[in-house]
């Protein structure tokens, strides 16, 4: 290392101790936010789905500026990269479903991103913007007879949600006995998917874990993320999920 990158270096190293974790997330996050919607979207079968609401509707337990990094970046990467993997490949044709479902025979790449694709397709939808309260109907029933109580069941979504290492997200699924469970997964696995090891169902509720989803609100105050999420929870779609998946 010469004279000149060694000064370069120690001011990189100096700026760095001066500034906090998060303001350097927030300038990574801009940046990756420029680039991504500067970049077309690769062509291919699959599309981003909009928000169906405003970026800072979930405020002030979701704040406006990670919802959009969050959709228009991370989501839009992975749907690109998904149209990548499979374009002229027999996966081109075959339903996000099939993918999931047949992802422990798939590339990463195919496997990582249509997982990205659908798991934040569904984030966006058990959201909203008077979201909060608790559930009603045959859902909150059947989460008492599970769980205990609605309180029950939220600490044990909050242990799986905090107890995932690294990132990943956490669900409540139902299972082909129509029976409710909570488990975690890694990355952007979900419980569709042919994984060894992984619970298998289908998700009714997610929360993504990643520190992209809370990093610039709540840095590594990841419990924090967790409880403030059931202040946006859109019951209504988590029950008419669940109504849905016990008759499939």
């Amino acid at each position: 290392m010469n004279k000149r990158d060694f000064l370069q270096r120690g001011l990189l190293l100096a700026i760095s101790g001066l500034v906090s974790p998060a303001l350097l997330a927030r300038a990574r996050d801009e940046k990756f936010l420029a680039e991504a919607r500067a970049t077309p979207m690769a062509d291919g079968p699959f599309t981003l789905p909009a928000l169906p609401y405003a970026f800072n509707a979930l405020e002030p337990h979701i704040d406006a500026r990670t919802m959009e990094i969050h959709h228009d970046a991370h989501h839009k990467t992975y749907v690109s990269k998904l149209n990548e993997a499979v374009v002229g490949k027999p996966q081109e044709k075959q339903s996000l479903a099939e993918l999931l479902a047949s992802a422990s025979k798939q590339p990463d790449a195919v496997r990582n991103n249509a997982g990205g694709h659908w798991n934040h397709s569904m984030f966006w939808q058990i959201l909203a913007a008077k979201g909060g309260g608790q559930p009603t109907g045959t859902l909150a029933t059947d989460l008492t007879k599970t769980f205990g109580s609605y309180e029950k069941f939220q600490e044990e979504f909050a242990k799986a949600a905090t107890g995932r290492f690294g990132s990943g997200w956490a669900w409540l699924s139902v299972d082909k006995a129509g029976k409710l469970f909570i488990s975690s997964t890694p990355n952007q696995d979900n419980p569709l998917m042919d994984i060894p090891g992984i619970q298998r169902g289908t998700p009714i509720l997610g929360l993504d874990v990643w520190e992209h989803a809370y990093y610039l609100k709540y840095q590594n105050k990841r419990p924090d993320y967790v409880k403030a999420f059931w202040n946006a929870v859109n019951w209504s779609a988590v029950g008419q999920r669940y109504d849905a998946a016990r008759k499939s």
